[in-house]
C-alpha cells in the first residue's frame, strides 16, 4: 500500500540475508538507507525502489550485486557468493539531509555514511568510498533542529575532519593530489593541530616542490608526534633536497 520510494528519498526496510545453503548471514530489523547513496549493496539499492510500503520481497543476487568477488568479514560473506535476501519495506521518507534533524540525528547519519566509506575503501572501490564520505559531511553540516550541546558540536567537529581525512585518501588514490590537499586544508580549519592533516598536506606540498612551506607544516606535525617515524624521514628528505651540492 502507497507509492514506490522515489529518487532520492529514504527507506527502512527489514532485511534478512542468506547463502545458499541457507545460513543466515545478515539481519537487520530496521536498515535505513537512501538508494542510490551506495549505503547498501546494489541487490538492495536496486530492488527496494521497485516495492511498496508493507511489500515482502525475495531478491536472489548474484554476487556482482551482493558483495562482489572478494566477498565480506562483516558479515561473513565467502567470495563470489550469492545471497537470497528476504526485504519488508516498512516506510518511505523524504530524504533526510535538507531537513531540520536533532544533532543526534545527524551524527548517526554521519557515522553510518563514513563507515560505509571505509567498506568500500577497503574494498578498492575509491570512488564509490569518496561519495560515500562526502554524503557523511552532507549529513554532518545539515540543518539542525535545535543547536547541538557541547559534547555533540565537539563531535560533530571530530566527525568532519576525520571525513575530510578520508576524502583526502580517497581522492590520493584517484590521483587527484590538488584534490586531496584542498580536503586535507579544510581539515586543518576545523582543526589546526590534526595531526594526520598535518603530515599529508607536507607530503602533497613537498610532491609539488614548495618545500619550505612542506617543512614548516611537517615541523608542526613532529612538535605534535616527536616520535614519529614517517614525520623524521619525511623532514630528512626535504633537507637532503635544499642542501648545496658538496664540491670536489
Amino acid at each position: 500500500g502507497g507509492p514506490r520510494p522515489l529518487p532520492g528519498q529514504e527507506v527502512s526496510v527489514k532485511v534478512l540475508g542468506a547463502l545458499e545453503d541457507g545460513g543466515l548471514v545478515e539481519r537487520d530489523p530496521r536498515l535505513i538507507f537512501v538508494p542510490g547513496h551506495g549505503d547498501v549493496v546494489q541487490a538492495l539499492e536496486l530492488g527496494v525502489p521497485t516495492m511498496q510500503p508493507g511489500e515482502v520481497s525475495f531478491f536472489l543476487a548474484a554476487f556482482p550485486y551482493a558483495y562482489g568477488r572478494p566477498g565480506s568479514r562483516e558479515p561473513d560473506v565467502p567470495p563470489e557468493a550469492p545471497l537470497l535476501f528476504e526485504v519488508t519495506l516498512l516506510e518511505v521518507r523524504d530524504c533526510p539531509d535538507a531537513q531540520p534533524l536533532p544533532p543526534a540525528v545527524r551524527l548517526r547519519l554521519g557515522s553510518q555514511r563514513r563507515e560505509r566509506g571505509n567498506f568500500h575503501f577497503a574494498r578498492g572501490d575509491f570512488a564509490a568510498a569518496l561519495r560515500s564520505y562526502r554524503l557523511s559531511l552532507c549529513a554532518l553540516d545539515g540543518p539542525a533542529t535545535v543547536p547541538p550541546r557541547p559534547e555533540e558540536e565537539e563531535e560533530l567537529r571530530e566527525q568532519r575532519v576525520k571525513c575530510l581525512n578520508n576524502c583526502a585518501a580517497a581522492e590520493l588514490k584517484l590521483g587527484r593530489a590538488e584534490e586531496a590537499l584542498a580536503a586535507c586544508e579544510a581539515a586543518l580549519r576545523i582543526s589546526p593541530d590534526n595531526g594526520r592533516a598535518l603530515l599529508r598536506r607536507g607530503q602533497l606540498l613537498a610532491e609539488q616542490g614548495r618545500d619550505a612551506e612542506a617543512a614548516c607544516v611537517l615541523r608542526r606535525a613532529l612538535e605534535l608526534d616527536p616520535a614519529s617515524k614517517v614525520i623524521h624521514t619525511e623532514l630528512s628528505r626535504l633537507a637532503e633536497r635544499q642542501s648545496p651540492p658538496s664540491r670536489t
